[in-house]
């Protein structure tokens, strides 16, 4: 089985799964620990990426790129952005800070945009 398969399948549980997590936001606990650890898995997919196709130099190379494969890269960077975004709200709202549950909620939504448009852009640049 090719790396890209791999990659493909776990993109598409790791969205599956923050699909699931938004479906369980109003159970607090459930919430967090499935948002946690799809936060948690994008980074370390992104990480294998690096390492088994040495993606950063290859997206580096913006005027050689494809359009798609630079659209691409620039979703999934706004991703983990966002996630680190989405990971600072969630924690001050985890501590009793309900002036940012609006924002969280607007972030989350693009969060979950972002996400599912890098998981379609994938299918494109493969």
């Amino acid at each position: 089985m090719s790396s890209a398969i791999i990659f493909q399948a776990q993109s598409i549980l790791i969205v599956s799964l923050m699909l699931y997590g938004v479906y369980h936001r109003k159970t607090r606990y459930k919430h967090i620990k499935i948002m946690k650890t799809v936060i948690i898995w994008y980074l370390l997919l992104v990480a294998q990426i690096e390492l088994t196709r040495s993606a950063i130099v290859k997206a580096s190379k913006i005027a050689d790129n494809p359009q798609i494969l630079n659209i691409h890269v620039s979703l999934a960077v706004s991703t983990v952005l966002l996630y680190g975004v989405i990971a600072f709200t969630g924690t001050k709202l985890k501590n009793g800070n309900e002036g940012m549950r609006k924002f969280h909620k607007t972030v989350g939504i693009l969060t979950l945009t972002t996400r599912i448009a890098t998981l379609i852009t994938s299918f494109l640049v493969v």
